[in-house]
Formats: C-alpha cells, structure tokens, sequence
C-alpha cells in the first residue's frame, strides 16, 4: 500500500509557488481567497469579453439570488456549453452548498428528461439557445425551475457556508462498466483535485490558460477551471475548436489542457506551419484522459514545449497522478498525488483518497468497492522509484482458448512504439475458420516517413509492424494487421471506442 508526500513534487516547481500551494475544505473558501487575493486580474476571457475574479464573484452573487436560496444540498443542472454563463452558474450553485449537477452539452431533450428523473433535479440552469430541449422537461415537471444561464440580477447573496463533506458536483461517467451514470464528489475531493493540478509543472500561479476540454468532462471541468482559478490564472474559452490556433495567436496561452488526440493534431499542423502556430509562450501541455504515445511527449519537447501525462479518473476528482519526468519515463502515468492510499490486488489498482467520489447516483455498482477501497478496474503497477504505469483495463483482457490472458493495452504499447503509429487497435476476431484469433488495426501518423509514397509507407510500416510482432510473446501475436486509411470511431472525451466481438 502506497500512501504518496507532496514533497516529491518540490523539485519540480519553485520553492517560493510550492509554498503557495495549500489545501481548502471547500470550493467556497477556495473562492473567497481567490476573490480577495486576485481581485482584479482577469479570471475569464469569453468572446472577447474579459472579466476579473471580482466581476465573476460579483455576478456569481448575483446569480445565487436568482437561485432563490434552495435548501442545502439541493442538486441543480447546469445544461450549457463551455462560456463565462457556465463558470458564473456553477461557482453560484456551489457556493449556495448546492450540487451542480453538469449535463453534457449534447443530450436531447429526451436525455434532459431522463437525466433531471435519474438525479434528482429541482433547478435546472440553461443556455438559451438549449431552450428547445427542454420541452419535454415543462411538459412533464413543470415543478423543476428552469433558469436562463445569461439571466442577471442586482441584488447579490452572500456564499453559503459548507464543509469538505458537502456534496459539490455530480459528473457524468461510464465507471468501470461502462453504463451512463454520475459520480458524486464531495467539496473536498473536487479541492483535492484541483491542488493536485497544480503539482509538477514549473510555473503554477498567474498562467494563461486555454479552454479546449467541454466543462461536463472531470478533465475540463477539474484541471482546466478549477486549477486555474485556484492559481489566479486567466481562461480564455475556445468557443471552437476550430478557432483553437486562432485563438492561441491572440490570446498566447502559457499552459494548455488537452486530450492526446487533440495533441497529436496541434503537433501535426505545428510541423507542417511552424512552431508559431501553438504560440512562442506556450511551456507546457497537460495530456490525460487517453494514454499518450512517447513519441508525442518527445516530439514536442524539440519544439521547447513540455507535454506531461497523467492519470485520472471522474471517479477520483480526475486526478491521480501525474508525471514531471516524462522525458525519463515517457511510459508512465507519473507519481500518485498525495492524500490518497494506493493498493494493487492481483494487478487491478484499488484507491482510498481525500478525492475519492462518495458514490454513483443513477446507477448501482455493488462491485465497485470493496472494504472502502475503490476498484478503479485499471490493470498497474509502480517501478522502483514510485511511478505508475496503467497496462490495461480488466474488462478489456481477452481469454484465450489456451487460457492465457491478453490486455490488448499492454500489446498496443509495442506496437505505438513505432514513430509511425498514431493510434492502434488489438482485439479478438475470428478467422476465416471461425477460430479465435487476435487482430490489430492502426492509423499512420501523417507527419512521419512523408518521404515515401503511399504505398511505400503502407509496406513499410506493413514490414515494422510485423518484425515488432515477432518479438512478442507467441500469445500476445496478432495474426492479422489492417493499416486503417480513417481514423478509430471516438468517445466525446476523444478516446478510442473498443470493438466489442461477439462471442458465438
């Protein structure tokens, strides 16, 4: 069991910003130091709109009233895309000791139904141009509040006192089986959080971040808001992802937040239009929520940018830990964050922790804990000097007719390897006998061996995938490889969606 210190991130920041990094109970005391000590720098930047963390609390305030004081506890919707409406609504509702309860920009109204049903709503806070979907919702609880997230008020109502045990925000996430359900953190797992962000980068307070990840997403929502506030940074909100190098080019962000798929294709069009394109004050990338090839991490340290993996889950305030060394152990998630117990039980990684949800709601997981530990369902270990690798999930972990257990992760990593290896698939087929077999399909990084034709690549790479194959455990070989001309079909969190073989 591994119970991890702040201290060894020390040497990584300077020790004037570590000593600023310090624990709140609450989202609400994190607030009010964060009002009073940053008052009037600029917190967010939204359609060409800055405001001051004094503005934001001002209007924050301002929205609590319109809330009309709801009982403690109360879970209210938050139903809007990433703006400045969405951060002022959700400092209101979680300042009140309220639960925000963050609906997916994308749901029908059907699904806003269903979701207000499964969690209990009382309130629900929309974007205006959602209005439409919420038909179904009037029409059959016209008791819910429905509040226009743009709606002001000049009358303003003081936060209301919590403690760390309040439930904060429910978080939608598929779990460890992946049925749709939220996770509910508490104001302290959700403060946890958003210190651990802060770990391991050398500059942590008075950056400018970028806002690419949806606010609905724990990664978005806990790495990219609340570390920022938490460190008197700026947020500038990418309405469009589209618009994201434009965006970079005004805005000049110091620290970005992103998805690896995200990564790869900000690294690919640097490549092709120069460095300029992602900013000249861009230091660092955080990248979770998928695994992050090697080859990124070492890539863009060539063009002066630090790229640091971690690891998260909705389940633990996203962060579990995170890795300052990535160059040295590119294959590792990093060191676990401190306040969290860590346990290995044949292979799969439980947790305890400060961040730990207190629960699912809309869905039973009876199997998720078990002696208060919970199950993350991620298959991992530490090396000799504390760092966590994640080499698969069990549900993933093909049984093959001679008993031996494969994680298609674990086989993934060789063959991504390869510098010309974007992304790659390993999963149970059948062949033209019916007999079970493992297959692999991967998709080309467009930036390496340009040199050759395109059917020169595809042999080669045919030639490198097959001499890497040979080298693996005879279970662990796959007997057909497909090289992909699309990309993989993703999740809204940009991550790989398995195929699911049918078993006869």
């Amino acid at each position: 069991m591994l119970t991890p210190s702040p201290e060894r991130f020390r040497k990584y920041t300077d020790d004037a910003e570590f000593d600023r990094i310090h624990d709140f109970d609450t989202v609400t005391d994190m607030w009010a130091h964060c009002v009073s000590e940053y008052g009037p720098h600029p917190a967010v930047i939204d359609n060409g709109a800055a405001f001051t963390y004094a503005q934001l609390e001002d209007d924050a305030a301002g929205f609590r009233t319109l809330l009309g004081a709801p009982e403690a506890g109360s879970r209210i919707a938050l139903f809007a895309a990433n703006s400045y409406d969405f951060i002022k609504a959700y400092l209101a509702v979680v300042t009140s000791g309220c639960t925000a309860v963050i609906f997916p920009a994308h749901l029908d109204e059907t699904a806003v139904f269903g979701c207000c049903m499964m969690f209990g709503v009382s309130q629900l806070v929309y974007q205006p141009d959602f209005a439409d979907r919420l038909a179904l919702l009037k029409a059959r609880r016209p008791d819910i509040a429905l509040l226009p997230a743009d709606a002001v008020s000049d009358e303003k109502t003081p936060a209301a006192p919590c403690t760390g045990r309040t439930p904060c925000v429910i978080v939608f996430t598929g779990g460890t089986t992946g049925r749709s359900k939220g996770a509910l953190l508490s104001n302290e797992a959700v403060m946890q959080g958003t210190v651990n962000g802060c770990y391991g980068t050398p500059k942590v307070f008075d950056q400018r971040y970028l806002l690419i990840l949806p606010l609905s997403h724990v990664f978005g929502l806990i790495r990219n808001l609340m570390t920022s506030l938490y460190t008197g940074s700026t947020l500038f909100i990418c309405r469009n992802n589209k618009d994201m190098f434009r965006d970079i080019a005004a805005f000049r962000p110091t620290i970005m937040v992103m998805v690896p798929a995200l990564a790869e294709m900000a690294l690919t069009l640097s490549k092709r239009f120069g460095r300029n394109m992602l900013g000249d004050d861009l230091k660092v990338i955080i990248c979770g929520a998928a695994p992050v090839s090697p080859f990124l991490i070492a890539e863009y340290d060539k063009i002066g940018v630090k790229l640091l993996a971690g690891y998260g889950l909705t389940e633990s305030a996203n962060l579990v830990s995170g890795n300052p060394e990535s160059l040295q152990k590119p294959e590792s998630v990093g060191l676990p964050y401190p306040n969290q117990e860590l346990r290995f039980v044949n292979g799969e990684l439980w947790l305890k922790g400060r961040n730990m949800m207190e629960g699912y709601v809309g869905a039973e997981e009876p199997d998720a804990y078990e002696d208060g530990w919970f199950k993350t369902g991620d298959l991992a270990h530490l090396d000799e000097d504390g760092y966590l690798y994640i080499t698969g999930r069990i549900k993933e972990i093909i049984v093959l007719q001679s008993g031996e257990n494969v994680s298609p992760a674990e086989v993934e990593t060789s063959f991504n390897a390869l510098p010309f290896v974007q992304d790659s698939q390993v999963f149970e087929d059948e062949n033209e006998f019916g007999a079970q077999i493992l297959a692999l399909e991967v998709v080309l990084r467009p930036t390496v061996l340009t040199e050759l034709s395109p059917e020169e690549r595809k042999e080669y790479a045919m030639q490198e995938l097959e001499r890497v194959n040979k080298t693996l455990p005879s279970f662990q070989q796959v007997s057909r490889i497909v090289i992909r001309d699309t990309d993989f079909q993703r999740s809204p969190a940009m991550k790989i969606v398995r195929y699911k073989h049918d078993k006869k």
